[in-house]
Parts: C-alpha cells; structure tokens; sequence
C-alpha cells in the first residue's frame, strides 16, 4: 500500500513538472516570436528611412547641384563683352568750339561730339551692355586732320607701334571682343597693332567693326587673324563710311548684332 501511494505522489510530480516546462515554453515561444516581429519591423523601417535618404540625396547633390552650377556660370560669361576702339576723340585734343560737320572722323550728336568709330562703339554697347574700352595713345594727335592723316600714313610706311596709355587689366574676363578703329592707308591704325599684340586673345571671338572714307574692311580682317590666329576672327563686321555716319540708327547696329547670335 505504501508503495502504491509513493507511486501515485511521483506522477502527480512528475505530471506538475511537465506542465510547468510546458508553460514557460510556450512564454518564451511567444516572447521570442514577438522580438523577432519587433526586430523585424524595426529593420524594415530603418531600410525605408535609409531608401527616404538616399532619394533625397540624389535629388539635391551631384548631377543637379553640377548642372546648375555650369548654367550659372555660361550665364555670368555671356555678359562679358569688351568693347574696344580707337578714335581720334579721347586720342586728341581739341580746342574749344571744334566745328564737327568740317571734319571727316567726327560727328555731332545731341550736341556732343563723337569719333565716328566711338559713336558706332556706344550704339554697340546700348545692345550688348559690354564694356567700352578706349584704345588710348601715349602721344596725342594733332587736332588738325590733315596733319593727323600725315602721322598716321607716316607711322603706317614705317610701322611703328606707338605707346598705349590704357590697357586692359582684366582681358580673360572676356570671352567677345567687339573691336572699331577707322581704315587708315587701307590699314588698321598701328594703335591697333599695337593693342593685339599686347593679349593673347586665343578661344575669344573678335568682331570687327570699322568706319572708312569708302575703303571697307581692306585687309584689317586678314591682318586681325594673323596677329590672334587661335581666336575666333568675325568676318562680317559692320562698317559705315564717314559720308554716311550720320544715317546710321541703332536699330541698323541692333540688326547687325543680332545676326551674329551670340
């Protein structure tokens, strides 16, 4: 009898035990299962942040960023325009009371009196908002015509560089060169000359524009191209006679420029 009831208590404890272990295995079960559905959900959510902040990133970086920045920069360019010439005003003193209409390189204009290449130079800058530049020479020029043409034919046969007074501190700001100066001796004047060979104006574009007693371009286009032969050398550049200065418009130069789709 005694040996029926020690028997009974040990699978009474052994049936306690078994149903214990069942128990807290089906806690853990169910504690590590929701971990795992915890953890999980926190990995898909850093991806999708991750995903979020590598979008946002190519969105606002490289190739865009790049892109504008080169945009940026043609834009600042195509505003850099030089406006260089040479003319007997600014290069010559006048006295007071100079008569205009009597001269073959000036003009009177709104009761100021302009060189004829300088007045076709401010109706460029009216359409380009470049940068006039005067092509100034150390030693001025008589006030008289006759006596400037003699100089100018004398330095011509001799070609003599004369001494500029004016130079161009910032030439690599610019990337067009509108350049006027009058034909002398079917020549450019050796101001000129001398202006080209002071800068290396190789990739710029060199527009010439030119006033003349009726001679044209002459041989100035040939002559720009071979002192500059790495720049880009317009070929059809304005000109004006002085017989005619006075019927030139800026609607005329405006066509003109916008021709040349710059």
């Amino acid at each position: 009898m005694r040996k029926k009831w020690m028997a009974v208590i040990l699978i009474s404890v052994l049936f306690l035990t078994m149903a214990a272990w069942g128990s807290n295995g089906n806690n853990t079960n169910k504690t590590n299962s929701q971990e795992t559905e915890q953890a999980g959900n926190g990995i898909v959510s850093q991806k999708d942040d991750s995903e979020t902040e590598d979008k946002a990133s190519v969105e606002t970086l490289p190739e865009e960023s790049e892109d504008s920045a080169e945009i940026q920069s043609e834009e600042n360019n195509d505003s850099h325009i030089l406006i260089a010439y040479f003319s007997r005003v600014g290069n010559t003193d006048f006295p007071e009371g100079i008569d205009a209409l009597s001269s073959a390189s000036l003009i009177l204009k709104d009761g100021e009196i302009y060189g004829n290449t300088q007045y076709i130079a401010t109706l460029i800058e009216q359409y380009t908002d470049g940068d006039l530049f005067l092509i100034e020479t150390e030693e001025k020029y008589p006030a008289d015509y006759d006596e400037t043409d003699e100089q100018g034919g004398r330095e011509n046969r001799e070609r003599t560089r004369p001494e500029l007074a004016a130079h161009v501190q910032n030439i690599d700001d610019y990337h067009t060169i509108f350049l006027g100066f009058p034909i002398w001796y079917y020549d450019m004047p050796m101001a000129v000359y001398a202006f080209l060979e002071e800068y290396d104006l190789s990739g710029k574009k060199i527009i010439p524009f030119v006033t003349s007693g009726g001679s044209s371009f002459s041989d100035s286009i040939s002559e720009i191209q071979k002192l500059q032969p790495e720049a880009e050398v317009e070929t059809d550049g304005f000109k004006a006679t002085h017989s005619k200065i006075n019927d030139v418009t800026p609607e005329n130069v405006g066509e003109w420029i916008a021709g040349l789709k710059l």
